[in-house]
């Protein structure tokens, strides 16, 4: 993984933190997750990605509906456009396979920061 698409050190990663960018990562939208747990670069793209999947996927549903209403009116011109929303659902779930291998760094991340020795552990205020 590139450099630059870590967390900054100055800022650790804590364990509530990645799973809950896991959690939104996986669930709810690819790159959101990424984004929340610093990983703006592979968050960006992801969102991107998943975004103009999305987008394919719904033009593609629009132009099915639209398509058989002419064919209800009787002025059916069917187009054969199965190729966009084959395209945009395999563009989403490039998107989603990406969060899921950015999910995987950020929990190991997180793992590995919860076992050096070297960080103090977390004390409540008194």
């Amino acid at each position: 993984m590139k450099v630059s698409s870590r967390r900054p050190p100055s800022k650790p990663l804590s364990r509530s933190t990645a799973r809950n960018s896991a959690l939104i990562n996986q669930l709810a939208t690819p790159g959101l997750g990424s984004l929340l747990a610093g990983r703006y670069l592979a968050g960006i793209g992801q969102l991107l990605l998943a975004l103009a999947g999305f987008g394919m996927v719904v033009g593609w549903f629009g132009i099915v509906l639209l398509q058989l209403y002419s064919d209800l009116q009787g002025q059916a011109q069917p187009k054969p456009m199965g190729w966009m929303g084959a395209a945009g659902a395999l563009t989403f779930a490039a998107s989603w396979l990406w969060a899921l291998v950015t999910t995987f760094s950020i929990l190991k991340e997180a793992r590995e920061k919860d076992q050096d020795p070297n960080v103090p552990p977390h004390l409540p205020p008194v």
